[in-house]
């Protein structure tokens, strides 16, 4: 099978491309330069691919010839701008990147003679949020106050009309939660500045230190699309599906950052306040996946403590070990846990 990947020199595309070449896929993608510190870079993920593209999303003539050429038999869409502060900084193309971007890959899509199912990547901030107590279902309401969010609920509402418009194969979107794990180098985002302060002897500043995410390992989440993928593929299903930890899993951003300090060996408080004015981001988002569990037989495999295990593991063997081996090791062993994240030999 041959999956085209959008956005793959990313944290997730690193990962989804590893695991797709480990299960013997061909891979290919489409996406801007890596990060010059990025795990694409680190575990030279450019080796595992049959075409590796550099084309901006929102070039609709380029989308379209180089989606063509591929023509591939899966189309897994996460080429994004993921970041909420930055989307305060450049909105207009953060609406541009995200929304215009997955109508091109829609479009170019519709002409292709091998495709078999396609997948559209958004997130849990598509959901209009009133700090609701209980977890966010697939039917509930869409908005965004911040433009990341705005633009991906925007770009998941293009996406749902294309599904009953114009789609010919299995198109589905996914909406997962805060993925952490290994090798993610981005700047903004928490884990990597947890590791760069930790490594270097500093305390991380935390500007919400009392908000509740959905917090997941990145192999759980990735494990989820495909299993989705899967089902499009044998049984056609399509819509919108989340992919989240369990909403007994309610653990603030404090919560997180003082397990990861205990397991990375910190002592003493591990971070202090960020006294700078902050831009709006939500105080409490769940997901409900029970959609996903019952109907998908989908479960994350890594508990709250374990993804936080695994994260850390990564990174303290990466200052010693070959990237690419560590990825690939914590994916065997990942397929090799039972539903109660042990090992099983």
């Amino acid at each position: 099978m041959h999956y085209l990947v959008t956005g793959h020199t990313g944290f997730k595309g690193s990962w989804l491309s590893t695991m797709l070449e480990m299960q013997g896929h061909s891979v290919s993608g489409i996406a801007l330069d890596p990060q010059e510190e990025s795990l694409f870079n680190q575990a030279n993920i450019s080796s595992l691919f049959t075409n590796d593209l550099r084309i901006d999303i929102r070039d609709r003539v380029q989308i379209q010839t180089a989606v063509s050429a591929i023509n591939p038999d899966v189309i897994i869409h996460l080429a994004a701008q993921p970041l909420v502060r930055e989307s305060y900084r450049t909105p207009l193309e953060t609406f541009e990147i995200n929304m215009l971007g997955t109508l091109n890959i829609l479009e170019a899509s519709r002409e292709l003679s091998n495709l078999k199912a396609a997948l559209i990547i958004t997130t849990d901030k598509v959901y209009k949020n009133h700090n609701h107590l209980r977890g966010y279902i697939e039917t509930d309401e869409l908005g965004g106050d911040d433009p990341y969010s705005a633009s991906k609920a925007t770009a998941d509402i293009a996406a749902q009309s294309w599904i009953k418009n114009f789609s010919t194969v299995p198109i589905a979107i996914a909406r997962a939660g805060n993925v952490i794990g290994g090798g993610d180098w981005a700047s903004d985002r928490l884990i990597p500045d947890l590791v760069k302060a930790y490594a270097n002897g500093n305390y991380p500043t935390l500007r919400y230190p009392n908000a509740i995410r959905p917090w997941q390992h990145v192999l759980d989440c990735l494990n989820g699309y495909l299993t989705l993928v899967d089902a499009q593929l044998t049984r056609g299903i399509s819509g919108v599906w989340n992919f989240g930890p369990d909403l007994s899993e309610k653990y603030s951003v404090n919560e997180l950052v003082t397990f990861f300090a205990s397991e990375w060996g910190v002592k003493g408080s591990p971070w202090i306040p960020e006294a700078v004015e902050q831009f709006h981001e939500a105080g409490y988002l769940l997901l409900d996946s029970e959609k996903s569990r019952s109907e998908l037989i989908w479960e994350n495999k890594l508990r709250f403590e374990n993804a936080i295990r695994w994260t850390v593991n990564w990174y303290k063997a990466n200052y010693a070990e070959n990237a690419l081996e560590i990825t690939r090791n914590q994916i065997r062993d990942f397929f090799g846990l039972g539903i109660e994240g042990k090992v099983q030999r």
